[in-house]
């Protein structure tokens, strides 16, 4: 989430382009990567042979995303002098509809369409994991065959001109859900070769500064979360950083979404009177320090206040 707030610092503060962005393109697809982990590793062992409750439980969480996806959009279309709106407007609603909730393409050359798009995606991922998690108890692989089926058609269609976003995403998202399926114990010794993983992911720079296809993405994805995860074990404790990192953790859909609208604020004020060198470096500071005061403060309220701490549940939970 901290790497979220660097990208789209850069975004408002530097430049939406740029080379370097190539190097932070397992961002999005991480978000999705981890949703699906969580599914298998935790939503479906906690569960144990459970079938309805994990079910109904993704079904209400994917539903909830998917409305929040819609309602941020909507409020965002209907602000005086909203950039969505225009964009929207050159197509047909069909085209939209198309582009927002099925193929996902929805940067043009007028700009990105809507906003939130990776909150798409992950809706679907859980809506389809409580669809497959009843066959699973049949047929111990199949969350393994449709993540290799998935992409399979991320390479076919790929191979004839045509691209998905959600589908190159849905397919990192069943990866997660199959790395997850690993026990805690596999994955601790995976990540327990700090040498071995440098240099795995020196060798992923070099490769991605010269060719930059969806499979070297997907790698990056990967090896980025493999030396994150290995940091987390390392450092964990009940020490101040890992108890703060963990309710960023804990609040990160909620975090996603407030810290774009901090950004936001910061660059309003930029173009309204407050500039220069010093100002910029200022938001960059400002961005991170009131994301995480933020979500530390909703964490403490939430404890002291049982209307803010169920409206939360309502909305996030």
């Amino acid at each position: 989430m901290l790497f979220m707030v660097l990208y789209h610092w850069l975004n408002y503060f530097y430049s939406p382009y740029g080379e370097f962005y190539r190097y932070l393109r397992f961002l999005t697809p991480s978000f999705i990567f981890i949703t699906g982990f969580l599914i298998s590793h935790v939503y479906f062992t906690n569960y144990g042979t459970a079938i309805r409750r994990p079910q109904r439980r993704l079904v209400v969480r994917g539903l909830k995303i998917l409305a929040i996806f819609c309602l941020l959009n909507l409020t965002i279309a209907v602000l005086p002098g909203s950039h969505t709106r225009s964009i929207l407007a050159v197509n047909s609603a069909t085209a939209n509809l198309m582009k927002i909730f099925v193929t996902g393409n929805v940067l043009s050359q007028f700009g990105k369409a809507v906003s939130f798009g990776i909150l798409v995606p992950i809706s679907y991922l859980l809506l389809i994991s409580a669809v497959v998690w009843p066959f699973s108890k049949k047929f111990a692989y199949v969350f393994h065959t449709i993540c290799i089926g998935m992409f399979l058609c991320v390479f076919s269609l790929g191979r004839v001109g045509i691209q998905s976003s959600y589908l190159e995403l849905l397919a990192v998202g069943l990866l997660g859900v199959v790395c997850g399926f690993a026990p805690s114990t596999k994955i601790a010794k995976l990540v327990s070769r700090p040498f071995a993983l440098g240099l795995a992911y020196c060798l992923y720079l070099c490769l991605i500064t010269l060719w930059d296809p969806y499979l070297v993405r997907v790698v990056g994805v990967c090896l980025t979360l493999m030396i994150l995860y290995a940091l987390g074990v390392a450092y964990s404790g009940s020490g101040r950083l890992a108890t703060h990192l963990i309710v960023l953790g804990r609040y990160s859909l909620f975090g996603y979404i407030w810290q774009i609208a901090i950004l936001q604020f910061l660059h309003w004020a930029l173009g309204h009177g407050i500039t220069g060198t010093g100002a910029s470096v200022a938001s960059f500071f400002a961005g991170f320090a009131v994301t995480m005061g933020s979500i530390e403060a909703l964490d403490r309220l939430r404890t002291q206040s049982r209307t803010l701490d169920q409206a939360y549940r309502v909305a996030f939970a």
